[in-house]
């Protein structure tokens, strides 16, 4: 047995335990051991890159072991072209956050040790193979965002995080209803690729309430990862925990606490029940198009450029799920890119939002000038941050996005609108960018800039969006059979 993926799940636990034996005043240290074990989970990760059979569909690197038998709960991993682009962007964005994080001071035992368990529960989402293991990870993950949220936080800390709390577990709540019915009507077992085969069988022709057990289960999932997404109109909760939670948290929340959501799209909506997303794609296409124009439009009236970044999110997620629901290669391939790219895109620029609050004492995009003279580094990041943001072909958010209109306009040629998203997120960055960047500087401001560390830290998140440019097929490749796979199905439900 292969026990890599079990060492990348469960080294930020190796971690937290030690931090716990370490007296709370010895803070150096608790960071020292926090990158030692985010560095190691990330040069295992570029190890499972590196030996992952691309030429296959099928998952890799499986890790089995019975764990409760008498309900057929076992512990499963495994990783595919779905799932492997995710880890490997969990543990980047896991290292790079210990190093931005660097300047907490306040409980630093305490956040670096939930920082890691947070870790722990994304990765296993993306991992785990059996639906009751992948729910226990999905909750461990709440637990520590909460705290990270409601103890490190802005001034309506509390609000925030009670708010991203009884959302997400809202849609958990309907999530582990689909679970269960899943394992009462499925045979008795959690485990996800048998499921994939028996369940669209099982359910055919079943009836809950006069209505398709298919779509009632397909629904209740849909609904729980629309939340995390956010969707249209599951998206409220954002805003508030994008502003007041700490900027590196903003960071792991937006590059990938919403990814789970597009992967649960992808890997249970289409991949358990693709009869269901084949018959109902347009609806989904539709809410995802306005989810696109949504975040943009509400995003130029902002004045506060943590919200505009947060609202930035929800639009670019909306290309997710469009890329998602056309079941075509181009559209299935552009999301899981498009989920790459933007965690890169959107984490440079919630860490810009912060040192720039830092810089100036304040995140209102009125006030805020001359940036060019008083902080030229910080202002240089924030231009490519928007660029990036703004899919400027020369970083790779542009292939992506390309790649899901390419595969919505296969479907119907009425939604080449969404070309019009691009050109409005462009207008509000440059408006932003005008005011804040290029404008004169007042009289008697301060100058402050980016040290080394932080400059390379932020370039960091702009390197793989550089390289995936040049190389695209680092994720294409990766990808291409798990978006046929997954395209064949959407077709096959349709017919």
């Amino acid at each position: 047995m292969n026990y890599l993926l079990s060492w990348i799940i469960w080294l930020p636990i190796i971690g937290m335990a030690m931090i716990a034996f370490i007296p709370r005043d010895r803070s150096k240290l608790i960071k020292q051991i926090a990158a030692v074990v985010s560095g190691a989970q990330l040069l295992l990760a570029i190890y499972l890159w590196k030996t992952f059979d691309q030429t296959v569909g099928t998952f890799q690197f499986m890790d089995r072991a019975e764990w409760i038998p008498s309900f057929n709960i076992t512990y499963i991993l495994g990783v595919d072209g779905l799932s492997l682009p995710m880890v490997f962007l969990m543990a980047l964005i896991g290292f790079i956050g210990v190093f931005v994080s660097w300047n907490i001071d306040k409980a630093v035992k305490g956040y670096f040790s939930l920082f890691l368990l947070l870790n722990t529960g994304v990765m296993g989402v993306f991992l785990a193979l059996d639906f009751f293991l992948f729910y226990i990870f999905w909750e461990v993950m709440l637990l520590p965002m909460y705290f990270l949220i409601g103890i490190w936080g802005g001034p309506q800390r509390e609000y925030a995080a009670i708010k991203f709390f009884l959302y997400t577990l809202a849609g958990s709540v309907l999530m582990l209803i689909a679970i269960l019915a899943l394992y009462f009507t499925c045979g008795n077992t959690f485990d996800m690729l048998v499921l994939m085969e028996t369940a669209p069988m099982a359910l055919n022709g079943m009836l809950w309430w006069g209505m398709s057990a298919i779509k009632v289960i397909w629904v209740l999932l849909f609904i729980g990862f629309a939340i995390k997404v956010p969707v249209f109109p599951f998206h409220t909760w954002l805003p508030d925990a994008h502003v007041e939670a700490p900027a590196p948290i903003s960071v792991f929340l937006a590059g990938l606490l919403l990814k789970m959501g597009g992967y649960g799209f992808l890997r249970f909506n289409i991949g358990l029940l693709p009869e269901a997303s084949a018959q109902y794609a347009w609806i989904f296409i539709l809410v995802g198009i306005i989810t696109m124009f949504y975040g943009a439009i509400v995003a130029i009236v902002q004045t506060d450029i943590k919200k505009m970044i947060a609202l930035t999110s929800v639009n670019h997620m909306g290309f997710v799920m469009v890329g998602a629901f056309t079941g075509t290669v181009f559209g299935i391939s552009g999301s899981i890119f498009q989920m790459f790219t933007h965690a890169a895109a959107v984490g440079i620029m919630f860490m810009l939002s912060g040192y720039l609050h830092e810089a100036t004492g304040t995140r209102n995009i009125t006030v805020i000038k001359g940036l060019k003279f008083s902080s030229p580094r910080l202002a240089t990041l924030l231009i490519l941050g928007s660029m990036a943001a703004m899919c400027i072909p020369i970083f790779s958010t542009f292939i992506s996005e390309y790649l899901v209109i390419l595969g919505a306009i296969q479907v119907n040629t009425i939604y080449a609108l969404i070309v019009a998203v691009p050109a409005i997120t462009v207008g509000y960055f440059l408006w932003m960018l005008r005011r804040v960047v290029m404008s004169d500087i007042k009289p008697g401001t301060k100058k402050w800039d980016l040290s080394n560390i932080s400059t390379l830290a932020l370039i960091l998140y702009l390197v793989p969006l550089v390289l995936t440019l040049i190389a695209p097929w680092l994720i294409l490749d990766v990808a291409n059979p798990i978006s046929t796979f997954y395209a064949s199905l959407v077709s096959g439900g349709a017919a």
